[in-house]
Order: C-alpha cells, then sequence, then structure tokens
C-alpha cells in the first residue's frame, strides 16, 4: 500500500469538496449516509483508513482480553485513520483516551466508527480528532469482540477497503476507493483552488449567476 502524502494546499480540502468530485468521477455512494459527531467541532481527519470489526460477543480471554484492539492499534502505520465498524453498535463504547494516545504515537491521524466513543474529553485533551455515532462509558470486553482487521467493511451504507482514502470533518464522512484516488483527487484539488476565486469574486459583489457561469462551480 502506497502512504498517501497531501499536497500543499490540501488542508482547504473538505468532505464537500471530496464529495462534489467523487461524484463528478461517477462515484455516488463514497459519503456515509449520516453524519458522525466529532468529539471537537471543527476537527478534520485525513488518511488512509486501517479497518476493524466488531461483533456481539460475551466470549472472554482472562489473560488478554483486548489482545485484538492491542495488536491493531499497535499496527497502525503514520497516517493511518482507525475505522471501526460496529453495525451501529450501543452495547459499549469502542474507542477511548488510551487507544488515542496510543494511535497518536504510531502516527494515526484520527478514529472514525459507527459505535460509541468514551473519555470523550479527554480524546478532546490530545487533540486527537474523533467521530462516532454517540459517546457511552461502557467497556466492550464481554459485549462485543473484535473479529476482523484490514478486511472491508460497510459504515453508513458506504464501503470502506482497508487502504481507501478517508476524510471526516463536520459535515460527514466521505471514502475515495484507492483505484480512483488520483482521479477524484486531482477534481477535488482543483475545485479546492477555483472556490477560492469563486468567494472572492462573491464576496466583492459579483452575481450568483455571472459567478456560476464563469466558473461552473457552486
Amino acid at each position: 500500500m502506497v502512504a498517501f502524502e497531501q499536497e500543499p494546499g490540501d488542508e482547504r480540502l473538505t468532505t464537500a469538496m471530496l464529495s462534489d468530485a467523487l461524484d463528478e468521477c461517477g462515484l455516488r455512494s463514497q459519503v456515509l449516509e449520516h453524519r458522525l459527531i466529532p468529539v471537537v467541532a471543527g476537527s478534520r481527519a485525513f488518511g488512509r483508513a486501517a479497518t476493524a470489526r466488531f461483533v456481539p460477543s460475551s466470549d472472554d480471554n482472562p489473560d488478554d482480553p483486548y489482545g485484538a484492539a492491542i495488536d491493531f492499534i499497535s499496527g497502525l502505520q503514520r497516517g493511518e485513520l482507525a475505522v471501526l465498524a460496529t453495525n451501529q453498535s450501543n452495547a459499549s463504547a469502542f474507542w477511548g483516551e488510551l487507544f488515542s494516545a496510543a494511535a497518536i504515537g504510531a502516527g494515526g491521524v484520527g478514529i472514525v466508527t459507527d459505535g460509541n466513543l468514551r473519555d470523550t474529553s479527554k480524546i478532546a485533551g490530545l487533540g486527537f480528532p474523533a467521530f462516532a455515532r454517540s459517546h457511552r462509558p461502557i467497556d466492550y470486553r464481554r459485549r462485543m469482540q473484535l473479529v476482523e482487521s484490514r478486511g472491508a467493511v460497510t459504515i453508513g451504507g458506504a464501503l470502506i477497503a482497508n487502504g481507501d482514502l478517508v476524510m471526516a470533518d463536520d459535515d460527514g464522512v466521505a471514502v475515495i476507493p484507492q483505484a480512483q484516488e488520483q482521479e477524484v483527487l486531482a477534481a477535488a484539488r482543483k475545485r479546492a483552488a477555483a472556490e477560492s476565486t469563486v468567494l472572492k469574486e462573491l464576496l466583492a459583489g459579483e452575481s450568483l449567476r455571472s459567478v456560476w457561469d464563469r466558473h461552473r462551480i457552486l
């Protein structure tokens, strides 16, 4: 898997821009159906997906109850974004302060899950971008189990393969399949550059119609 290197100016990219670029490239099912809640408003995470899947389970290994999660987080590479699929489980939390600290140490750039987080004030204090269905303080031990790492998962109706590019921000989560990432990124970067010009023209008093006719961007 090729490491993802952001280019100068990529900090301007948003999920809205990626969504429009995905549409332009014919990829119309790559945005999660529901917005995931950021622990800190204004957070943004962008990186390659490191996927994991949880299922309900009362099984337990008393000697190593968190072994699968420890192995998963220890295997994170710099620039990866943890993506946890739980089938929207409300049984427990799946990630907290110490997992976030370990992910930061490994070079991870954030966490996205359709399950719950806990220790949210402490995650916020770490400055770690975290997006989730909701928050709940309950431990997942003997309630849920991590059964697969680095496989394809589905969250919010969007298929996410390990290594796909994922961006999360206040608006939602967008997924760029690896096979189309160069095409989509090129379209998104072009749009980001053009939107700066469009914004200046609108603020200067240009009519919305004339700006649309000139740039074909809204």
